[in-house]
């Protein structure tokens, strides 16, 4: 083994993909624009990315783009006013995007709602209004445990515009994990709904607030605001609880935008499913606008008539970044949806797409992988053709789920944006772009201003092929600016592990091409007989085989190698054609990743599970099954999808 903490890298890739001449024609940055930039950004990044914030509204221009005197605690546009919610509605209303539709909803039961910016614009003032009149200003955190709704958006862009800080609580989260975020933000208000849809049940929502708010540390919350949804019998505490719809009636739609420092809090957003203390990341309104509208309008394209869908739930950064901040911005119509994927069948997903019109889907991977498993059949029966580009986010996309959402969804015909980022990170850092070569499974490379490199334990580049831990070695407009609170676990977290940059806690590789490719998280390598290989290496090359339709892989202690794999599977119906006995299946596993990896991967045992652990963000939590195998304590579940 290389003792300084290099990967193997055992799955190899060699499919590439083009995209379509007309595409690169149209396409927002040619392939010598996108040379001109990347040479720019080399050169110059602070230029770079001074003239993407210039298509940004400021109310005042910044001193300098970059204040770097006290790193890791960069400041970017310092000097400058601004705020994210005058570029992503006020700006608009004064152009053609008043008229145009900025929001779709479509509830679970079928509901739908349907907002045009000028529509938005005045709800969010309304509301907006009725918390100035609770008292919340400049600096107050104001604590959302919302599920997906018009109103989560309608409350993130009203806190934003009066200068609090909003801290969204991902809404399957249990009350404890709650309180412990509302305690950690000494939050003056909670928003929540009585209720939500989920998979045909409804789940009471407001209950769990009420167990939060009556717990230790929670003495902060001064009101809590509550919207219907489902309308259950909900027990209302006076004075601290008022409806959301009582609130706003009298509430006039005019409401002034506050001038925001662009180094000013925008919003904290906590890791999710810790089982330590709380981790706030804080991200800025000047930095994070740039980021966001110069990813999200070079990575997936955004032209005018574009239908914008990211199915990620507002309690993560997909959400905060590209459900509803990042289109707005870009003066795009984004889509929200609040149920279940699978529910009533397994073509909602192609149904919304074919309905509305969807024209560029943003998904993750196990979603893409869940849906494999009912095959073709159902995006078959559903107008998929005004798709022109998909993407994917949230962990590595193994190539075989790449290939079926390429072939079935895309038609051949639409790139799938493969991007790697972070909550730390805000916005895209590798990914390709509509005009670059595809190769399934790979984040492509950098984007323009990132410079990322895979490094060893004590930050030496590793050479092409070989797996090493993801850096990245120069700041970024969107950015986390600290952990709230906690400057020092800041420092100790991401900039002195390998000292002198950013530590992603991701272990990569890169080809001979400069592609990247994401090999899983470091808690999540194995040390195999002294070979370091990650999970994701293992668990695409399961996928890869026609019986499995989706895989989790844990490293278990052994005696003899230190640790061996264990696989837990979720298998194709009809497997048993091909297989007399599910230990017959065992052994075709066994030696299909062999073949795949070579002898290295050991895959000691192999079970076969109706499910796997899932987060609603799509996310494996590798660490449930990990704790069970071991019969330890798996700490908080409630980010499951289903923590029963």
């Amino acid at each position: 083994m290389d003792q300084t903490g290099a990967l193997d890298a055992l799955l190899q890739e060699e499919r590439v993909f083009r995209p379509l001449p007309q595409l690169v024609i149209e396409a927002n940055i040619n392939p010598h624009q996108l040379e001109q930039a990347q040479r720019r950004a080399e050169q110059d990044p602070l230029a770079y990315w001074e003239d993407a914030a210039h298509e940004l509204d400021w109310f005042k221009k910044w001193d300098r783009v970059l204040d770097d005197s006290n790193p890791p605690f960069y400041r970017w546009f310092p000097g400058a006013r601004c705020n994210i919610v005058y570029n992503a509605l006020d700006r608009h209303i004064e152009t053609a995007n008043k008229n145009k539709l900025a929001l779709i909803w479509e509830g679970e039961p079928g509901d739908q709602r349907k907002y045009t910016y000028y529509e938005l614009y005045r709800e969010v003032n309304r509301f907006a209004n009725a918390l100035r009149t609770l008292g919340v200003a400049k600096g107050d955190r104001v604590v959302l445990y919302m599920p997906i709704l018009p109103e989560t958006a309608i409350a993130m862009l009203a806190v934003a515009k009066l200068g609090a800080i909003h801290s969204m609580v991902y809404g399957g989260f249990s009350a404890k994990v709650l309180r412990e975020r509302v305690a950690d933000a000494q939050a003056k208000v909670v928003i929540t709904a009585d209720g939500f849809y989920r998979n045909g049940r409804i789940i009471n929502l407001k209950a769990l607030v009420d167990e939060a708010l009556a717990g230790a540390g929670a003495e902060c919350v001064e009101t809590c605001v509550v919207v219907h949804r489902v309308n259950v019998d909900t027990e209302m505490h006076e004075p601290r609880d008022l409806w959301y719809d009582d609130l706003v009636r009298q509430e006039r739609p005019v409401c002034a935008t506050e001038v925001m420092e662009a180094t000013d809090p925008l919003f904290l957003l906590y890791s999710s499913g810790a089982t330590g203390k709380p981790k706030g990341i804080v991200h800025a309104h000047g930095g994070y606008m740039v980021g966001i509208a110069r990813t999200l309008d070079w990575v997936f394209d955004i032209k005018p008539t574009d239908i914008f869908w990211c199915t990620a739930d507002a309690g993560w950064i997909t959400g905060h970044s590209y459900v509803i901040y990042g289109p707005l911005v870009a003066g795009t119509t984004t889509v929200m949806y609040e149920g279940h994927p699978l529910y009533p069948q397994a073509d909602r997903l192609w149904d919304v797409v074919a309905r509305f019109g969807v024209t560029i889907l943003y998904t993750s991977p196990t979603l893409v992988r869940m849906l494999m498993r009912f095959g073709v059949q159902y995006p078959r029966k559903k107008d998929l053709s005004t798709l022109r580009l998909l993407g994917s986010v949230g962990e590595p996309m193994n190539p075989e789920a790449w290939v079926w959402l390429y072939k079935y969804i895309g038609r051949s015909e639409c790139p799938i944006m493969d991007t790697w980022w972070q909550t730390e990170t805000g916005m895209f850092m590798i990914s390709p772009l509509p005009i670059s070569l595809l190769k399934p499974g790979s984040v492509n490379k950098p984007l323009p201003g990132i410079e990322a490199d895979v490094v060893d334990a004590h930050g030496n580049p590793v050479p092409p092929g070989k797996g090493g831990f993801l850096v990245l070695k120069r700041p970024w407009p969107a950015m986390m600016t600290t952990i709230y609170k906690d400057p020092e676990r800041y420092k100790k977290s991401y900039w002195e592990k390998i000292p002198g940059v950013y530590y992603a806690g991701d272990v990569a590789r890169r080809d001979e091409d400069g592609y990247y490719w994401i090999q899983g998280r470091a808690d999540d390598v194995m040390n195999i007989a002294g070979h370091r290989i990650g999970t994701a290496e293992v668990e695409s090359a399961l996928v890869a085989h026609r019986c499995v339709a989706e895989a989790a892989v844990i490293g278990i202690p052994d005696k003899i190698k230190g640790e061996v794999a264990k696989a837990f599977l979720v298998l194709h119906d009809g497997w048993q054609k091909e297989f007399e006995t599910a230990e017959d299946l065992v052994a075709a596993l066994r030696a299909h990743v062999r073949r795949e990896l070579g002898p290295v991967a050991v895959v000691k045992s192999i079970e076969f599970r109706e499910s796997l652990p899932h987060t609603r963000s799509g996310k494996i939590m590798r660490r449930i099954l990990r704790a069970e195998e071991l019969g330890q304590d798996a700490g908080d579940t409630s980010a499951l999808e289903d923590p029963d």
